[in-house]
């Protein structure tokens, strides 16, 4: 009966306040949330790869980076559904978002010290830590990468494989033959019709790959990681309001997840008496109102799209994704977020 009191109180004072935060917090803090509190949407520059983004039968989008997007609706316009998903090659999609096509990508850019300073790109945190990999046809009896001397192998162009494939030939004394394919979707053809002998990108684009490929048992991925690929939301700089609302929305699905809060449980956290939580989910609703964001914020993001663990066991594990270095910190893995406080 006292939690119910309180928490009436609490609401009240939360739709006293809310419309005044909204507007003295969104709607005027940069460049880039006016522009999509004007445009009533988020433009986010996305790829195509299955598990990670792709549109199903019906056209609509899916994936695990495409939720974190749908996330970021919830937190600027309170639903999942303001948001434009648009594909974009490696090599247009950073030009686009200079130009100010998009307002965040989220198509599996890598942060890189020459995209922050030459580039003038901001990142979010971490949302996957990947590494770029080779896959080979099982015929050419490999296991390792040092295997490959003298082979023929597929890049991307516009990326950081073509230079991360190549330093590690050169490290380890091999040669072998570049061909840079500039349409991502051409990787498949070239592989199995013997243009090349392996193809290179981050290992997250060859699990998909492989499944799109006639025969995915005459494949195999190698287990050397060529390189580090943290792979980030990017915005263009200038808006550090518009930075931190896409820091923390990664984070809340990061917290829920070490909290054990699911789309499934969220309710009935509304009912712990650990204040942090309270916060957290907006049943104090202060912490929110200071922030100029819903108090509620983080419990629609987490009743809609899930936790971490909840996105990516929903769109990767399928494809026989494990967790790795994308489990949470208290699992051995890198994932971790700053305290909501």
């Amino acid at each position: 009966m006292q939690k119910t009191f309180r928490r009436a109180i609490q609401s009240a004072v939360a739709a006293t306040f809310l419309a005044t935060t909204m507007l003295s917090g969104l709607a005027h803090a940069g460049p880039t949330l006016d522009k999509i509190n004007q445009r009533g949407a988020i433009k986010v520059g996305v790829g195509t790869t299955p598990g990670f983004f792709a549109p199903d039968s019906n056209g609509k989008w899916q994936g695990f980076f495409i939720d974190f997007g749908r996330a970021l609706s919830i937190a600027v316009f309170g639903t999942p559904d303001k948001v434009e998903f648009t594909s974009s090659s490696p090599q247009q999609r950073l030009p686009a978002l200079q130009s100010g096509e998009f307002d965040i990508l989220l198509s599996g850019v890598t942060v890189t010290t020459t995209r922050a300073f030459k580039l003038g790109f901001h990142f979010g945190p971490t949302i996957f830590y990947d590494g770029q990999g080779i896959l080979v046809r099982k015929d050419l009896g490999v296991t390792k990468a040092a295997d490959l001397d003298g082979a023929t192998i597929g890049a991307q162009s516009g990326t950081t494989g073509e230079l991360n494939v190549a330093d590690f030939f050169r490290k380890t004394g091999k040669t072998f033959t570049p061909v840079t394919i500039e349409d991502t979707g051409q990787f498949i053809d070239a592989l199995e019709s013997g243009r090349v002998d392996a193809i290179t990108q981050d290992s997250s684009d060859l699990v998909g790959k492989r499944t799109q490929l006639k025969n995915p048992d005459d494949y195999v991925l190698l287990p050397e990681r060529l390189s580090k690929e943290p792979l980030a939301p990017a915005i263009a700089g200038g808006d550090d309001r518009w930075l931190e609302l896409v820091n923390w929305t990664v984070n809340a699905t990061i917290q829920a997840e070490e909290w054990g809060i699911t789309s499934a449980n969220v309710d009935e956290f509304l009912e712990s008496d650990d204040p942090a939580i309270q916060r957290f989910l907006g049943v104090d609703p202060s912490f929110g109102n200071e922030l100029g964001l819903d108090p509620k914020w983080a419990y629609n993001i987490v009743k809609t799209v899930g936790n971490y663990g909840e996105i990516f066991d929903r769109h990767l594990k399928p494809l026989g994704w494990e967790r790795g270095y994308n489990s949470l910190w208290t699992n051995g893995g890198l994932l971790y977020s700053p305290p909501f406080r």
